[in-house]
């Protein structure tokens, strides 16, 4: 079997996953070209930026990785049609949000941007090109990705002997926060496709730092619902563990100790057992939601049923957590302050995308409440977007705070959303004289311990911790 020699690669989309995946592969291949596009000038202009404080994305150690290797063999650029002609793999890595409206609208995936993106490289490709789907898709996908890279060269007149395509299916398991060390030491790679000689050309492409028995190659159905059925089982233990944790509430037991407790079952395992807000970020909800949509396509309406009671569960558990807020507060939060503690999804990102902190703060907005907000990482403007979209009947009135002691000034109460490093082991003794009294620290991550506000005068609500 002749091997597909790659020089050159470009990435489609400079968001969470191509930005960082490309940037892995060109720290790890300092032999091979990689140049990532995007239509978004400012997003690239962003990836180009010579303050590297300033990245469009932040992911601990991505930084330094981007200072090796950009302007070396990696490339942010808006030149689509020269990327694309000049590379021998193309990797689609664009957004594949949940559809708005038509059929499927609240579950299914809308493909416009990967249908827009296979358009272009079936126009602008040249010779043998290998095109790897990145983004998470719906199961079958591929198969459109064929037709359209066929159709568009059939419509461009080209010469099918000098321009043809292989398709393959590479998705990414990363979690936000550890993105870099999960591309450096990943669990496992799965390649999904049907042509040997381009499945070789990717797995050569990873033995340059993963293991090769970590590199798993299946048929492309089978990649593409892997994806799918590894963000729903995730998803599925963090509403599993946070349906348990109300029930510690209820009885006087303690969530972390029963996680503890089932976590060392070697069958179950100490993974995503850790109660919370609820699930948030790009992947869990669209993925679930799609596969509900995909199992009542196919005729499984139990299947879609038993999948779409995660998402229930997740919605159920911010409303539940708005609902306490409210009673401990006397039943209203109207001219009450409030601070909030963390605006991203989970600490170590500035992804807001499904964060539980967007939908409890507007409920809460919309109760009259006044909010103080801080995050050490995402900016003023994301969280007014944020705001903005989704406070339907906003009564309140919401400011940002520069530091934790600014935000709980003549507070009421805090709520503590997100688990950063800095919100634990604060001097509650000293934050205890800025706020009012009485005054409740609502912590949803466990990062507040009763010893730490001993004598302090504070009330304490710890999600999972039942009196």
């Amino acid at each position: 079997m002749n091997s597909i020699k790659v020089k050159r690669i470009c990435c489609i989309g400079a968001g969470y996953v191509g930005g960082p995946t490309m940037s892995v592969i060109a720290d790890k291949c300092p032999d091979l070209e990689v140049k990532v596009v995007d239509i978004n000038k400012e997003r690239i202009d962003a990836w180009n930026n010579a303050d590297l404080s300033k990245l469009p994305i932040f992911e601990p150690g991505l930084d330094l990785i981007i200072a090796r290797t950009r302007g070396r063999n990696l490339f942010f650029s808006t030149e689509m049609e020269k990327s694309i002609s000049e590379a021998d793999m193309v990797f689609i890595s664009v957004n594949t949000p949940t559809k708005t409206k038509g059929l499927g609208a609240g579950q299914a995936s809308d493909l416009s941007w990967v249908e827009a993106s296979a358009r272009q490289v079936a126009k602008y490709a040249k010779g043998h090109t290998i095109v790897i789907e990145k983004s998470t898709l719906p199961v079958r996908t591929a198969q459109a990705i064929k037709e359209i890279l066929k159709t568009t060269n059939v419509e461009n007149q080209e010469d099918e002997s000098t321009k043809n395509f292989s398709v393959l299916s590479n998705p990414e398991f990363l979690a936000e926060g550890t993105a870099i060390n999960d591309l450096e030491k990943p669990d496992r790679v799965l390649i999904g496709g049907e042509d040997p000689r381009a499945v070789k050309a990717l797995v050569d492409i990873y033995l340059k730092w993963v293991p090769k028995e970590q590199i798993i190659c299946t048929n492309l159905w089978s990649s593409e619902l892997s994806k799918l059925a590894a963000n729903a089982f995730l998803a599925q233990r963090i509403s599993s563990i946070n349906s348990i944790s109300a029930f510690c509430e209820a009885t006087g037991a303690d969530v972390q100790e029963v996680a503890k407790a089932i976590g060392t079952d070697k069958r179950i395992g100490n993974q995503f057992l850790s109660a919370g807000p609820g699930f948030g970020g790009s992947c869990f909800k669209k993925d679930i939601l799609n596969l509900v949509y995909l199992s009542g396509h196919f005729g499984l309406p139990e299947v879609a049923k038993y999948w779409n009671q995660v998402v229930e569960m997740n919605n159920w558990q911010q409303d539940r957590i708005y609902k306490i807020v409210l009673e401990k507060l006397f039943g209203t939060v109207n001219g009450k302050n409030i601070a909030i503690l963390g605006f991203s999804f989970k600490a170590n990102t500035n992804d807001t995308r499904e964060s539980p902190a967007i939908r409890i703060s507007c409920d809460l907005l919309e109760e009259g409440a006044i909010l103080s907000i801080y995050d050490p990482k995402v900016s003023f403007e994301k969280i007014s977007s944020d705001l903005n979209k989704f406070s339907i009947n906003n009564q309140g009135i919401w400011n940002i705070a520069e530091s934790i002691s600014g935000a709980l000034k003549n507070v009421d109460a805090v709520l503590i959303l997100t688990a950063w490093d800095e919100f634990y082991g604060l001097d509650w003794n000293y934050l205890a004289s800025l706020m009012r009294s009485p005054a409740w620290i609502f912590d949803t991550r466990s990062v507040v311990s009763r010893q730490e506000i001993h004598n302090t005068g504070i009330n304490l609500w710890k999600l999972g911790e039942g009196s």
